[in-house]
């Protein structure tokens, strides 16, 4: 129905690297014919879709693996845009904060805070394992819990604090050890 509905357009496809073999083979049949049937449906429905796939996973190594068809990856990779990680781009960070932020606001129909410089810091420094996904997830429930003011490291999930303590630490034992070294 996707297809249907994107006809003449563009269809975009998120962790296509998860779809099941037998969703693997359906759509590259309808890549290949430009056209479907629907379930129980009597007729053939063309289409003329430009398609945007998406995923977080080394589609040549899942295909090495058996895990995604090489004739789908083949089709699909025609125009590929590598995009690195939220970790290897931390400028970014600052303005995706400032729109999830005015995003979950407005959704809450809740005054936007300031967020603080130290508390921007931590997120900037943080190396987002989950990617933007758990920024976004972060700053949701950054905004549902906040009460006013100024966003705080403290307002922050553990799990940011912890890393952050575990960087200071690390650094002072580099900072003791290179001490050490000199002496």
């Amino acid at each position: 129905g996707r297809f249907e509905l994107a006809d003449g357009g563009t269809l975009f496809l998120d962790e296509v690297s998860e779809m099941s073999v037998e969703m693997q083979v359906k759509l590259l049949r309808v890549l290949q014919d430009k056209s479907f049937e629907r379930v129980g449906g009597l007729r053939t429905i063309t289409v003329n879709v430009r398609l945007v796939t998406a995923t977080n996973k080394d589609l040549e190594c899942e295909v090495r693996e058996g895990r995604f068809r090489s004739d789908l990856f083949y089709r699909l990779n025609v125009v590929p845009v590598p995009w690195p990680p939220l970790r290897e781009r931390p400028g970014d960070v600052p303005q995706l904060v400032a729109y999830f932020m005015r995003k979950f606001c407005e959704r809450l129909r809740k005054p936007e805070p300031a967020v603080g410089a130290e508390c921007l810091e931590l997120l900037t420094q943080f190396p987002w394992p989950g990617n933007i996904r758990q920024l976004e997830n972060v700053l949701e429930r950054v905004t549902v819990m906040h009460e006013g003011g100024v966003v705080l490291p403290e307002h922050l999930p553990e799990e940011i604090l912890e890393y952050e303590e575990q960087r200071f630490l690390e650094a002072q034992a580099a900072s003791a050890l290179s001490g050490s070294l000199r002496d």
